[in-house]
Formats: structure tokens, sequence, C-alpha cells
């Protein structure tokens, strides 16, 4: 079993995101660590692009935010080296084809296996093409992890039986952000997947509070959150980490007592 999978093990799943950079590197350090510590089980880590054309504006404007502070790939290498000195929780890059070519794919894979990255999330990289980056990620023991939205429909089960690590699942058309109602079938979509392999599904897309969390959980395997976090960081800068936590210890909760 891979690390990634290794978050789903004792259940349900409680997966926050957050920009790398935003309000800065040694804020997100001190926000993973604590997540770790509130009972995440892994923690998704965005590295900021330009163009991120699958954010709604909330990670939009912290992706630029934080480019605007300097952050680099490297800066963000270094500051998981540290949260690495001080929990093992599972850790995965979401990022942007442009970032990982620009570093050059085998140095930026190779980097994620020696900080001990498990799994890489590149939503702009369609399944059909992600043989530019698989050959480098199964060198190197990193989760290459698939996406499958509610327009995948007859795509659901070839992109499942290839999935590695855990099954992202978009519960919503169209960017991130937060949504009053998450309408998909989330159900269907599961189901599809289980047709062809018992891989961890893990929605994303829309969820904000605890009882969407718990929604979520029981119809899938784990629930992940972004949008919602970084309206807090962006409403607190550098005084964000004591409400994070404790968003974070009630999601956690509604997602751990499904």
């Amino acid at each position: 079993m891979t690390k990634t999978k290794e978050a789903f093990a004792k259940g349900k799943a409680f997966i926050p995101f957050i920009t790398a950079g935003d309000p800065s590197l040694a804020v997100t350090e001190e926000l993973a660590v604590k997540m770790a510590a509130a009972g995440a089980d892994l923690i998704e880590i965005g590295i900021p692009f330009s163009d991120p054309v699958a954010e709604g504006p909330v990670i939009q404007a912290a992706d630029e935010r934080s480019l605007a502070a300097g952050t680099t790939t490297d800066g963000i290498f270094e500051m998981v080296r540290r949260v690495r000195e001080k929990t093992n929780v599972p850790l995965a890059f979401m990022t942007y084809v442009n970032p990982i070519y620009s570093y050059g794919s085998d140095r930026f894979v190779k980097r994620c296996a020696e900080l001990c990255v498990d799994a890489l999330i590149v939503p702009d990289m369609p399944f059909e093409e992600k043989g530019e980056l698989q050959p480098y990620c199964t060198k190197y023991g990193v989760d290459l992890i698939s996406l499958i939205a509610p327009t995948s429909k007859e795509r659901i089960r070839m992109i499942a039986r290839e999935a590695e690590g855990f099954l992202y699942c978009v519960s919503s058309l169209g960017v991130t952000g937060v949504r009053t109602a998450i309408t998909t079938d989330v159900g269907e979509m599961v189901s599809l997947v289980r047709e062809v392999s018992d891989i961890p599904c893990a929605i994303g897309f829309g969820i904000a509070t605890p009882r969407q969390a718990e929604d979520m959980a029981r119809k899938a395997d784990g629930a992940i959150v972004g949008s919602a976090i970084m309206k807090i960081i962006a409403q607190y800068g550098t005084d964000c980490v004591p409400p994070v936590m404790e968003y974070t210890a009630e999601m956690v909760r509604a997602v751990h007592g499904v």
C-alpha cells in the first residue's frame, strides 16, 4: 500500500488544501504541521501558478498573493523539508503542468520523492496525456493522482482502472470554490469506479461546511476542502493559524464521525 492510500486506511479521510506561500512560507509550514496534528489525513499543498485554470477566484487570489511575495518552487521544496522534520503525514502537491516542465519533470519528481511528497495532482493534464509525467512518477515512486468529473461518464471506468493513490472526484462542473449545494450524483460516480477498482475516492470542489463534508464522506472515502480554508487565510492573513485549526478540527470530526 502506498503512503497516499494509507491516508484512507483508518476509514474516511479529511484532506485540506493550502496554497504554499500565502500569506508566507513560514505560515504554510506551521499550517501543515498543525493540520496534521489536528487529524488531517493527507495535506494538499498548492504550488502557485500565474494561470491556474481549474481554480476559482479565492485560490486564484491566493496564488497571486503568493507569487507577489516571491514564492518559488525551490522555496516550497525547502519549506516541505522543514515540514518533514516535524510530521510524516501524507503530502500531495497540486500544481499545473507548466511549473513542472519549467523546473524539469525528472528533477521535479525526484525532488518530491527525496522530500517524501507522496503524490502529484495536475488538474490541467488530461488522463490521455498522463504519459508525459507517469514514467517519472513510476521511476521515483510518487503517485500521479487521476481526476474524474461528472462529465467523465464512460471514461470513469477507464480512468479508475489505471488510477493510483486515490481518485480525485470533482463534485461540481467549473472551477474550485465554495458551493451552497452540491447537486452532482456523487454516489453514481463512485459506483462506476467500484465496478472496476477498490481505489479510494475523495470528493473535492465546493465542500465548505461540516455537514457537506459529512455527506460527501458517506458517499465516498474522503472529502477535500480548499477554497473554504483559503478564505479564512485571506481574511486573517498572518493571524490565520488559530481560526484555520478550529475549522480543521471541526471538519475532521465531521468526516471521521461517518
